[in-house]
């Protein structure tokens, strides 16, 4: 329910901070006032579209903060889930807007977009004449409310359904693993053909890779390599190279080894020099005698180091992943080869899950048809009651598909409904989507709410101006309605009839003053007193005529017997 309303610069309205309580909250006040204003407000706060009109003359932006009790709602804690949010049980939402046409929305701190705020508002409050916060003109929504009606009896079909309908899902996804239909199959097998012997073809072994991109690194540099070798060969064995000049040294110091450990660790030390030169001398000749690349074809360790980059880069960066990537295709493959055998047995299971669904399909659809019928009955009582004497409604199905042509895509059954309603004699039956909003459609909605608010997951009702072409004794009726309605849900009411100001659980009067060059909006809860004389005015008499105020207090009296003996 919305416990708080905060409006800064919309309209005529500077500042203004409303309470809202449980039951019946009426506002009233006269023509002009900016009644209006607070439905603009809540609209615009509930995710309506934003407008410049909406900002309050000479300032750059308004403001809307609502506060909601969503504690028992499941369809917001489930949103509250869905978008990442902690679960709360108040909501907090404040929706700017500034006449350079930026806006931001923040719902309990977090920022989120009109779409998103719609979700959440949406199962919360019911905007009379909104439709994107008239949750009965959606045709899924409409077949919900029959299915709540319906109680127990609908809800204990619909689980079987949902557990048939998760098993054939299960059966679906198992077929599909197997290839599907024939020419998926055969398709599948075509490319799991095609990857398979692409893969054994090119045949990579361990290390091959690592191996053809040395040697090609070889081959493109032999000048470079017997160079190399060929100046380390000389540099050592060339007169007067590195091996004449350290075989010198070496028998020099052989002279003083004898003289000192010291000398003879350095001869040693020589000596193995000497060894490890030649050595490098020997290597650096074989090298050069045992280099002959000739064998090996360039082009084809070209074209091999691309093949098995190819490879790689289709079925796995390693040997490792690409074998997995083989066995797994093999072991598809198999599978569609044996589909038949695998699958007869699951296919028997498809046709059994379908014959099952079909008939919760058939079975919910009577039910729903069955509750249809009562609801549309009593709705029609409400409506003759309202004083719409020749108002038709009834609930229309469209036609149920046969088992071979139902699309078993649905775990709510086939049934597709539309509400159809007809305000006046001879005036054919339409969609409610597609009658205009009127006074005759909002006793109509009435009608529809008296019979659906114990049903409904929506928290507020909100009517604006709903008493327009009625009075007298179906003005009390409409104030009876609203009275049975919030002992279910918050119900806040636009009115100028007395009867329902009188039924209210909370008046709030809307106020036009003047201070100055600038006129403003207030709201005022009133006290008894200050009800009684709203009563008096709305009723045309004088707020200080003793008989007007006698009268508002019977009126009163009236209603708060009616709503004790609820």
């Amino acid at each position: 329910m919305l416990n708080k309303l905060y409006i800064e610069n919309i309209a005529l309205i500077d500042r203004a901070e409303i309470e809202f309580k449980d039951g019946l909250n009426v506002l009233s006040g006269e023509t002009g006032a900016g009644k209006s204003v607070i439905i603009e407000s809540i609209n615009f706060v509930l995710g309506a579209k934003a407008d410049k009109t909406l900002i309050r003359s000479g300032e750059t932006c308004c403001t809307v903060s609502a506060e909601f009790s969503v504690a028992d709602n499941e369809i917001i804690q489930n949103l509250f889930r869905e978008f990442g949010f902690d679960p709360e049980d108040l909501i907090i939402i404040t929706r700017k807007f500034s006449i350079d046409g930026k806006s931001s929305i923040k719902l309990n701190g977090n920022t989120v977009t009109v779409g998103m705020l719609r979700r959440f508002t949406s199962a919360i409050v019911d905007v009379h004449g909104q439709s994107e916060h008239f949750e009965l003109l959606s045709n899924s929504n409409q077949l919900d409310v029959i299915d709540r009606i319906g109680g127990a009896e609908i809800s204990g079909v619909k689980n079987d359904l949902k557990k048939f309908f998760s098993q054939y899902k299960s059966v679906l996804t198992q077929i599909e693993e197997l290839g599907g239909d024939e020419n998926q199959r055969l398709i599948r097998l075509d490319i799991l053909n095609f990857q398979i012997k692409e893969i054994e073809e090119c045949d990579i072994k361990d290390g091959e890779e690592e191996e053809l991109l040395l040697i090609r690194k070889k081959l493109q540099s032999q000048e470079k390599i017997c160079n190399a070798l060929r100046a380390v060969k000389d540099a050592i064995d060339s007169e007067g190279g590195v091996d004449d000049i350290l075989s010198n040294s070496s028998k020099i110091l052989a002279q003083i080894s004898d003289f000192g450990a010291e000398y003879a660790s350095i001869y040693e030390r020589l000596e193995s020099v000497c060894s490890e030169i030649g050595d490098i001398s020997d290597t650096a000749c074989s090298l050069l005698d045992d280099f002959d690349y000739s064998e090996y074809n360039a082009d084809y360790i070209e074209s091999r180091i691309e093949q098995i980059k190819k490879i790689k880069k289709k079925y796995g960066a390693s040997i490792e992943e690409i074998s997995a990537f083989l066995q797994s295709a093999k072991t598809e493959k198999s599978k569609l080869e044996n589909f038949n055998e695998i699958a007869g047995e699951l296919v028997e299971s498809k046709r059994k899950y379908e014959s099952k669904i079909y008939e919760c399909y058939q079975q919910l659809s009577f039910l729903r048809k069955k509750y249809s019928n009562t609801f549309a009955d009593n709705v029609l009582f409400e409506l003759k009651e309202l004083g719409m004497k020749d108002a038709q409604f009834n609930i229309l199905f469209q036609d149920a598909p046969d088992i071979e042509s139902c699309a078993f895509n649905s775990s709510n059954g086939f049934d597709e409904i539309q509400f159809m309603f007809s305000a006046n004699r001879g005036e054919p039956l339409k969609p409610l989507s597609a009658v205009i909003s009127g006074g005759e459609m909002s006793r109509f909605m009435l009608a529809i709410k008296a019979q659906t608010a114990k049903y409904n997951y929506i928290t507020t009702f909100l009517f604006d101006e709903i008493d327009t072409g009625i009075s007298g004794n179906i003005a009390k009726i409409v104030s009876e309605k609203f009275a049975k309605i919030s002992k279910n849900v918050q119900v806040i009411a636009i009115t100028h009839l007395p009867q329902i100001s009188a039924m209210a659980d909370n008046n709030l009067l809307i106020e036009k003053i003047e201070a100055g060059d600038r006129t403003s909006t207030i709201v005022k809860t009133l006290d008894r007193s200050s009800k009684i004389k709203e009563i008096c005015r709305l009723a045309g008499g004088l707020p200080d005529n003793e008989i007007a105020i006698k009268h508002a207090e019977s009126v009163i009296e009236t209603a708060e017997k009616f709503k004790k003996a609820l």
